[in-house]
């Protein structure tokens, strides 16, 4: 039998909130999920349609973003874990995660990574506008 993670309110986390990775608080514990704020990003949301992965023939293909630092979301409490470390700056952590994620799929190659490419653009000009 497999022992049950436990949290508690005000703990730093790791959460996977639909394709994205982030370390964030524990704001409330809301079983079985959690109120996760945003304090950093680990991984960049796949962009494209969350159900057909990779697709690119698809009814829309989507832009993802990245939740926004100290947003809240709702998480499973099977897709949080445990984090321990230094807490990145969020908008450092954002721009590591979207070039990591950038530099993959240049290494993917094919329609659905050009096209994710393309919404990596877009979003970088968003995240990181020129002053």
């Amino acid at each position: 039998m497999t022992q049950r993670k436990t949290f508690q309110p005000g703990e730093i986390v790791t959460a996977g909130y639909k394709t994205g990775r982030y370390v964030g608080e524990i704001i409330d514990l809301k079983e079985p999920k959690a109120v996760v704020k945003v304090l950093a990003v680990m991984k960049h949301p796949t962009q494209g349609d969350l159900h057909n992965p990779k697709q690119l023939d698809v009814p829309l293909f989507h832009q993802r973003k990245a939740l926004a630092e100290f947003e809240k979301a709702l998480v499973p409490l099977s897709a949080i874990n445990h984090y321990e470390g230094d807490i990145p700056e969020y908008k450092e952590s954002l721009r590591e995660a979207l070039h990591t994620q950038e530099e993959e799929l240049k290494h993917e190659g094919g329609r659905w990574a050009e096209a994710s490419l393309i919404e990596i653009e877009k979003l970088k000009e968003e995240y990181f506008p020129a002053n």
